[in-house]
């Protein structure tokens, strides 16, 4: 019996996968998606409403099997007793770096990929980021008017509330009501736009703040990153799966790890050879048009692997440029304090599952805030709130008269932290490494990453700018920022590695996704990244892979596919 050949196949079923997949069926496309991991079952796996005492070991996690199977997976702050479904193991996907380069690799895969328990921050980039002109490295091919109407498209769809502040270097959008900042947000904005005339606003996150094409809104649980049984944040398969399927065009097929993008003699992508996650039996998928769409680390390793007569080194790399120019933004985390003056016995309603948002200023086009000793610039995001119970660990009491200042006593405090731009450099490069594999005898990825003298010293003034920001709170007992960068990796927006331009010479894809020198194959996530920005990847990853979508269907009808 011959193999059925689809139209495209994309690998990957999250944020990116999602969005490509729902345009291409919508304009008549028939698509197979692969996907490594399982379902998820909200029932089974979704926790965002058990307490503590549900759980075998109260929440604190076995920690046995978290540093048995989950050692890397752990350090990220969502993977913990409720939630470490949503993360690989890593014993079964592991990878590599130098010792004197340490990497924080955060995976999910399941259908919807990171969707489950990304942290929803919908930001738009600005030509601050597609063209930053200050003489560093290589501008995207596209600019904000060419995105514009496709990040239009993605908010309209998914939701996305926030407050329309009027800012070039953090454009407006199409959004629902934002969040209300809490006490500790609206002094902070009180006092930091009196001192540096910053604008402090409700964070933009893809939370439903009322109901929104079919879904509810939130309903303020404060724990996203456990899943939601109401759909109230945007996750794949809760919003552009669905609408996929409901053209009757999409086909999915869980626990199908993709091993290499199959090419013909004459350079064409036949299809992809994937390995079933469970049996370990090998199989081929066929398809007219590849879309890698598997995350950016991830999506790099699959083009690396895919050699062939025309293609030695991997699909996308006949320069030699796949796999260099990895981003990913630094931290600097931890500054903090009390606001006696919020203190009460009073308990405020708890749930608001976002703080605020300061947008980048420093070194922003059109801002009188310059910073001559690094590049590009950083933005700030932070809030005010109750401790829940924390503080009662730290009282002295006993009996009654502890559980009377537990109830009575209860202590306000605000945090702030800054995020930076991480430049995009050649050196900093994975690759596939020639010993290690995978549970599944795919190479394994080795990654060679650090931060430059320009993260360093945009490192310093944002340290700076917190003990500021810290001081005119007037805080007691203030935590100063912490003197050290996150480690590369730990935030999760690692971006670059297959990256977007005009010269196939820098660059392993064009302004439509098109791999260069492969006709019929696209790589859609944050692969693609020329610059980074410092704001958060997740809404220009599906604008980027709605656009190409759509120019994908156009270019099938124009018989160029």
């Amino acid at each position: 019996m011959p193999q059925r050949q689809y139209e495209v196949l994309i690998i990957g079923s999250g944020a990116s996968g999602g969005w490509v997949a729902k345009e291409l069926t919508e304009r008549d496309l028939s698509v197979l998606m692969l996907e490594a991991g399982p379902p998820r079952i909200p029932t089974r796996d979704f926790t965002e409403h058990i307490w503590p005492y549900q759980l075998k070991f109260r929440g604190f996690g076995d920690q046995q099997r978290l540093l048995k199977n989950q050692p890397v997976q752990r350090l990220c702050y969502a993977c913990d007793e409720y939630s470490h479904q949503f993360f690989v193991n890593d014993h079964e996907n592991p990878y590599t770096f130098p010792p004197d380069k340490p990497f924080l690799w955060i995976r999910g895969r399941q259908i919807g990929g990171k969707t489950f328990c990304w942290a929803r921050e919908s930001y738009r980039f600005s030509d601050n980021e597609f063209k930053p002109r200050d003489g560093f490295g290589e501008d995207w091919p596209i600019s904000y008017k060419d995105l514009e109407p496709y990040y239009d498209l993605v908010e309209d769809f998914i939701g996305v509330s926030a407050s329309r502040e009027g800012l070039p270097q953090m454009p407006d959008g199409k959004f629902l009501p934002p969040m209300n900042l809490s006490c500790g947000g609206l002094e902070a904005r009180k006092v930091i736009e009196k001192k540096f005339g910053w604008r402090v606003m409700p964070d933009r996150v893809a939370n439903l703040t009322v109901p929104h094409r079919g879904r509810p809104a939130c309903h303020y649980c404060d724990q996203c990153q456990r899943g939601c049984h109401t759909a109230s944040y945007f996750n794949s398969p809760s919003v552009t799966l669905p609408a996929a399927f409901r053209t009757g065009k999409l086909t999915i097929v869980s626990d199908a790890v993709v091993s290499d993008v199959l090419m013909s003699p004459d350079g064409r992508a036949q299809g992809v050879h994937y390995i079933d996650r469970k049996t370990h039996e090998h199989r081929e998928a066929r398809a007219k048009v590849i879309v890698v769409a598997a995350g950016a680390l991830e999506s790099t390793r699959i083009l690396l692997n895919s050699k062939s007569s025309l293609h030695p080194h991997g699909v996308g790399n006949s320069e030699g440029v796949l796999g260099h120019y990895l981003m990913d933004h630094f931290t600097i985390e931890g500054a903090g304090g009390s606001m006696p003056a919020l203190r009460s016995s009073k308990r405020e309603p708890v749930g608001r599952p976002c703080g605020f948002l300061i947008p980048k200023y420093v070194n922003a086009s059109g801002t009188p805030d310059r910073n001559s000793n690094f590049l590009r610039g950083y933005r700030f995001d932070g809030d005010g709130s109750q401790e829940l119970y924390g503080h009662a660990f730290l009282l002295p009491e006993l009996g009654d008269a502890w559980r009377k200042r537990v109830r009575e006593e209860i202590p306000y405090y605000f945090s702030i932290e800054a995020q930076g731009e991480c430049l995009p450099r050649a050196e900093n490069f994975v690759t596939l490494d020639p010993n290690k594999k995978d549970a599944w005898g795919i190479p394994a990825l080795h990654i060679n990453a650090a931060y430059g003298e320009n993260e360093k010293a945009m490192a310093r003034g944002m340290r700076d700018h917190l003990s500021q920001i810290l001081d005119a709170m007037n805080l007691a007992s203030p935590t100063p920022p912490s003197k050290e960068l996150s480690m590369f990796g730990k935030n999760i927006h690692e971006c670059g590695t297959a990256r977007m331009g005009t010269d196939p010479k820098k660059s392993v894809v064009d302004g439509n996704c098109k791999v260069h020198d492969a006709r019929n194959v696209f790589v859609t996530d944050g692969a693609v990244f020329t610059t980074q920005g410092c704001y958060e990847p997740t809404l220009t990853i599906m604008a980027i892979s709605a656009r190409a979508g759509e120019r994908i269907a156009q270019s099938f009808r124009r018989g160029e596919l």
